[in-house]
C-alpha cells in the first residue's frame, strides 16, 4: 500500500460512514506493528467498533492487542470528553454566578459542536507533544480524522473570544468556543502538526461509488483550503473483474465501479491512490485484517456458508402507509454513502404519482437530487437548502441589525465571528424551520445531510424549543419545530442504512440520539442489499450471506417497520427508475 510507505508518525483516516475506515485503519496498524513498530490506534468515532474488529474490549484507556505485538488501541468517548470539557468551563464559576447564568452556560455547551470540539481537545495533546502517554509510540493512527469544520473553529483568532467577553457579539457557537482561549497555543501546535507532511498523513477512504468519491473530493478540497495538503486516497472494497459474465449483477457492479473510478476529478486522480479488493467476508478478526492488503483474495467457497433466503420487505409497503394521509414531514436520515438521496427521491416520486402535492428538498451540502431525478413531474417541487446561500443571507441580516450600532472595530469583529462554521448551522436551521412549517399542508420529503450535520440541526431545533418555552412561561399555545419532529402524526423519520456492521451501528446510535430528544424513528430502510438481489456470483453470494445477521439485528432490536431495497444492476436514476424502485 502506497499510503504506508515511509509512513510519518501520525496517520488520519477520514471518509463517509460504511466505506471501511475502521477496517483500513486497523489493518494499517497491524501492518506497521508486524514491521516492528510500536503503534497506537485511536478511535474518535462515537460508534467505534475497533474493539469488535480486534475481538477485545478497549474503551477509554490504552489497551494492548494481544494478537498483535506492539499494537495498542484507545477509544475516545465523545460524550465523556464533552462532559469533562463542560466541567472545566463551568466548574471554576460554579458558586460565583447565579444559577440561571450557570444554566445558560450549560445550555450553550450542550450541542454536538461542543462534543466535536471536546473530542478534538482530547487528542490535541497527542499531536502537540503535550501528552506524554504517546511518547513511546512510533506511530499514532486516528480512525476518524477531525473535520475541516473542527479545524476552522480552532483557527479563529484570539480577538474573537475577547470580543465575546466584551458582550458585543451574538455568536452562534459562543458555548463551544468561550473556553478555548487558554488552549489556543496547544491548538495552534496541533493544527501545525496536521499540516506538516513530515509528521502527518491524511488518508481519504472511499468506496468505488459516485457519492462516496464525491464526498472525499469535497473533504480533499476543504482540508487543502486550510493547508492540509499531504493526502492519499484509498478506494476500498473494489469488486474484482468477474471471470465470466454468468452473473449480470456482478458484471454491472464491476463496470459501474470502474466508471466511477475513471471519472475521478483531476485533483483527486493526481493524489497517490491504492485500491483494496472486495473480500468475501466482513473484515473482523486479526486473520481477516492481516489479509486485507494481501494481493490474493480470501478464498471464495463454491457455495456460501449460509444461502440467504429471498427477502420480501418492499419499499412500497411503507409508501402504502404514508399514502393514507395527504401531508406530513418525511425525513431520510443516516450516514453518508448509504443512499439517502435515492430513497428520498423514490418516496417523493411515488407519493407524487399517487396524486399528492410533494416538496422534495435536501440539506446535504453535496446534494445531487437533480442528477438522481433527471426529470420533472407535475405536483413535485424540488429544492435545496443551499448552506452557502443561507449563510450569506444570515450574515447580511445580522450585520444589518446587530451590527448597525457598532463602531468599525466592533463590526469587523462581528464579521469575523460570522465567518465561524457554526454560523452555517444557524442559517440552515432557519431555512429548515420554514420547510417543517410547510409540511402542515403538503408532503415534504427531506434528504438530510450526513448524520453529524443533521444532529447539529436537531441540536439547534432543541435549543430554539427550550428558549421559546422559557419565554412563553405558562402559555402552552405554541408549536416549535422540535414539537413537530416529536409528533409521530406530523413527522415520519426513516433511518437509511446498509446491511453492514458499521452503518447499522451508526444508524442505531443515531436512533438512540433521536430517542433522547423525544423523536422516535418510524422505519428503517436497508438499501443496496445483496441478499435481496439474490446474486449467483460466489463472491457476492458470500457477501449476501453475511448480510442476514445484520438484517436480523435490525428487525429484532431496532425497527418495527423495515424495508429492504435490493442492489440493482443499474443505479436508479430518473423518475421512471425511481418509481419502479417503490413498486418492486
Amino acid at each position: 500500500m502506497k499510503f504506508l510507505n515511509d509512513a510519518p508518525r501520525f496517520l488520519f483516516f477520514t471518509g463517509k460512514g460504511g466505506v471501511g475506515k475502521t477496517s483500513i485503519a486497523c489493518a494499517s496498524a497491524i501492518t506497521l506493528a508486524r514491521a516492528g513498530k510500536k503503534v497506537l490506534l485511536v478511535s474518535t468515532d462515537p460508534a467505534s467498533n475497533v474493539g469488535q474488529v480486534f475481538g477485545v474490549s478497549i474503551g477509554n484507556t490504552i489497551t494492548s492487542i494481544p494478537a498483535a505485538a506492539g499494537l495498542s488501541a484507545l477509544e475516545i468517548d465523545p460524550e465523556q470528553a464533552a462532559a469533562a470539557y463542560r466541567e472545566r468551563i463551568i466548574g471554576p464559576v460554579r458558586g460565583l454566578l447565579p444559577e440561571k447564568d450557570i444554566a445558560a452556560i450549560a445550555e450553550q455547551l450542550s450541542g454536538s459542536c461542543t462534543t466535536e470540539i471536546a473530542s478534538f481537545n482530547e487528542f490535541t495533546g497527542l499531536l502537540s507533544g503535550q501528552d506524554d502517554i504517546t511518547a513511546t509510540f512510533d506511530h499514532v493512527l486516528f480512525d476518524t480524522a477531525p473535520t475541516g469544520h473542527t479545524i476552522r473553529l480552532l483557527q479563529l483568532p484570539g480577538s474573537w473570544t475577547e470580543f465575546l467577553d466584551d458582550g458585543k457579539g451574538d455568536a452562534s457557537c459562543l458555548g463551544p468556543l468561550s473556553g478555548l482561549e487558554k488552549q489556543r497555543a496547544i491548538y495552534a501546535d496541533a493544527v501545525a502538526a496536521l499540516a506538516d507532511p513530515q509528521r502527518t498523513r491524511l488518508v481519504l477512504v472511499s468506496r468505488a461509488q459516485r457519492s462516496t468519491l464525491a464526498e472525499i473530493t469535497r473533504t480533499h478540497r476543504e482540508l487543502a483550503d486550510i493547508g492540509l495538503t499531504h493526502q492519499h486516497v484509498v478506494i476500498n472494497g473494489v469488486l474484482p473483474d468477474p471471470a465470466d459474465d454468468t452473473d449480470p449483477l456482478a458484471t454491472a457492479i464491476y463496470r459501474r465501479e470502474q466508471a466511477a473510478i475513471a471519472a475521478l476529478p483531476d485533483e483527486l486522480a493526481q493524489l497517490p491512490t491504492d485500491q483494496v479488493p472486495l473480500k468475501a467476508a466482513n473484515i473482523v478478526g486479526i486473520g481477516a485484517l492481516d489479509s486485507l492488503f494481501a494481493a490474493d483474495l480470501i478464498p471464495v467457497s463454491a457455495a456460501p456458508a449460509a444461502t440467504p433466503q429471498p427477502l420480501s420487505a418492499p419499499l412500497s409497503a411503507l409508501i402504502d402507509e404514508l399514502d393514507t394521509d395527504d401531508h406530513g414531514l418525511i425525513m431520510c436520515m443516516g450516514k453518508g454513502g448509504v443512499g439517502k438521496t435515492t430513497i428520498a427521491a423514490a418516496i417523493a416520486v411515488a407519493l407524487t404519482e399517487r396524486g399528492h402535492q410533494v416538496h422534495l428538498t435536501t440539506t446535504d451540502p453535496a446534494a445531487h437530487l437533480s442528477e438522481t431525478l433527471n426529470g420533472e413531474l407535475d405536483n413535485l417541487q424540488v429544492s435545496r437548502i443551499d448552506p452557502a446561500e443561507a449563510t450569506e443571507q444570515y450574515r447580511n441580516r445580522v450585520l444589518t441589525t446587530k451590527g448597525k450600532n457598532l463602531d468599525e472595530r466592533g463590526r469587523a469583529n462581528l464579521a469575523e465571528d460570522l465567518r465561524s462554521p457554526c454560523t452555517e448551522e444557524v442559517a440552515v436551521f432557519q431555512a429548515f424551520s420554514r420547510v417543517i412549517h410547510e409540511s402542515s399542508r403538503k408532503f415534504v420529503v427531506v434528504d438530510t445531510a450526513p448524520t453529524g450535520h443533521t444532529l447539529l440541526l436537531l441540536d439547534a431545533t432543541g435549543s430554539y424549543h427550550r428558549e421559546i418555552a422559557r419565554q412563553m412561561g405558562e402559555n402552552t399555545n405554541f408549536t416549535t419545530p422540535l414539537m413537530r419532529l416529536q409528533d409521530p402524526n406530523a413527522t415520519k423519520i426513516l433511518l437509511v442504512t446498509l446491511a453492514e456492521t458499521t452503518p447499522v451501528l451508526e444508524a442505531a446510535g443515531l436512533q438512540a440520539d433521536l430517542q433522547r430528544a423525544g423523536i422516535e424513528p418510524w422505519a428503517w430502510v436497508v438499501n443496496n442489499s445483496l441478499a435481496a438481489a439474490e446474486p449467483t456470483s460466489p463472491l457476492l453470494q458470500q457477501r449476501a450471506a453475511g448480510e442476514i445477521a445484520e438484517i436480523d439485528t435490525i428487525t429484532r432490536q431496532y425497527s418495527q417497520r423495515t424495508a429492504i431495497v435490493p442492489m440493482l444492476a443499474e443505479e436508479p436514476v430518473g423518475t421512471t427508475a425511481l418509481a419502479a424502485l417503490c413498486k418492486a
